[in-house]
This record gives C-alpha cells, structure tokens and sequence, in this order.
C-alpha cells in the first residue's frame, strides 16, 4: 500500500500528508505521552460498563497497545471511554466561536461550568438514539447514528445544545463522532501506517460482529481537568 492508496479518514495520521507535530502535542500531552492540565467541560455519553459492547471495546483497545507504533500513542485511561455529543469550552481554546459571545473570553473554567450548568437546568433532553462504529483509527473508533432517524435526533441534541449554551463550532454540521483511545505523539510512517490499515478494517468488524449497537450511558455534562477523567455533573435520561 502505498500513502495515496490511505482511506481519507487516515490520513490525517499519516507522516506522508501531515509532516507537522500533532496539533494538541504540547499542551493536551507531552512527548512521552503524559497527559497535561487542560480543564474544561463537555456533554459525553460514557460506556455502558459491564456491558458486551464496553467488553469488546476493552479487547481492541487492549490490541491497538500491542500494534507496531503503539508507543507513538498517548493512550488515555480506559475509564475515560466515551462519546462526545457536544463540545463544551476549554482552557486551550479561549476564542470565537469556541466560547459564548455573551460571556467573558477570560471567565474561569470553573464559572463557566457553574454558567452551563444554570443554562443546562432548563434544557429538555432529547429521543433516545442507537450508536454504531463506521471505521477505525488509531486515535480510536469513528461512530455514528445506526438508522438515519438516529443520525437526525443526534442532530436534534446537537442543535438544541447549542442554541442553549450559546456558541457553535465551525464543525458544527460535520462534526464526526468518535470515542477516543489515543492521541498521537508522532504520526505514523508508511511502513507502519501500511500495518494499521488492515488491522483497524479487522477491528471495526470485530467490534460490529460482537456488538451490533454501541451501548452507551445517558448523555451526560462534565467537567475534567485532563483527558483521562470526565466527571458527571448533570445527566440527560433520553425520552
């Protein structure tokens, strides 16, 4: 294989195409992949723990650190496994669109948690939804709605959240969701990229063949101070 031959979702992991240092190298991690302060606050759906989708997740989390180029990776605690639905505000990210315009850029993290959860006493939480994974990569698995009117109440959840916090990111339609199990450290060269590509395809169906639909806790907002700990502060029971 060669590097034009990558799926386009890889390539973004690949030396190839993206000669740079990874974007969040420096102050999400370190290069021995030390995870960093770095608090915020988010909407996530947590897996099911004890669950057979949370069992098969395990295992090809567990496969992905014995892959060649593993220690490329900054891998997060396996506690930390979820979805994000929406995007909250970060410490890192203090600017337009990424933040309300009717609150201060310089507002602590903890006031606007405490800002968003006043917000978030009033928001009505959507239909349930059913979640499957589309492919893999080696940050982790890309997911998505399994029908289409899941992939529209996600939307739904999406768009009402927004207009209740008061800001929209500029992926704001596109967003891909996704449960992260790492970040690169260094991006992949060709001869390990060449190794990913059949071992992510061989993963992907291992998780669909074990488990069909992605169970998932309810939506949940929280606050963390890095990547390896989302607490739950308010949850959203689906109705």
């Amino acid at each position: 294989m060669t590097p034009d031959d990558l799926p386009a979702y890889l390539k973004i992991c690949a030396r190839a195409f993206n000669p740079d240092p990874p974007s969040h190298l420096g102050t999400r991690y370190n290069d021995v992949g030390l995870f960093l302060h770095e608090p915020g606050n988010t909407v996530v759906c947590h897996l099911v723990e004890n669950s057979e989708s949370a069992s098969a997740i395990h295992a090809v989390r567990a496969r992905f650190q014995a892959m060649p180029g593993a220690d490329k990776l900054a891998f997060t605690a396996v506690s930390s496994l979820h979805m994000t639905l929406f995007q909250g505000i970060i410490e890192t990210r203090r600017a337009l669109p990424y933040w309300p315009a009717d609150v201060s850029l310089e507002a602590p993290v903890d006031d606007m948690t405490a800002i968003f959860m006043d917000r978030l006493a009033r928001f009505a939480p959507g239909e349930a939804f059913a979640i499957e994974v589309t492919h893999a990569t080696p940050n982790g698995l890309m997911l998505d709605g399994v029908t289409a009117r899941d992939r529209q109440v996600l939307k739904d959840w999406r768009r009402r959240l927004a207009d209740l916090l008061g800001y929209r990111h500029p992926d704001h339609d596109a967003y891909v969701f996704h449960m992260t199990f790492a970040y690169m450290v260094e991006r992949f060269d060709d001869e390990t990229m060449a190794a990913w590509v059949p071992f992510l395809e061989d993963v992907v169906e291992d998780i669909r063949q074990r488990s069909p639909i992605i169970r998932l806790r309810a939506p949940a907002f929280c606050a963390f101070d890095d990547m390896n700990h989302f607490e739950e502060l308010i949850s959203f029971e689906p109705r």
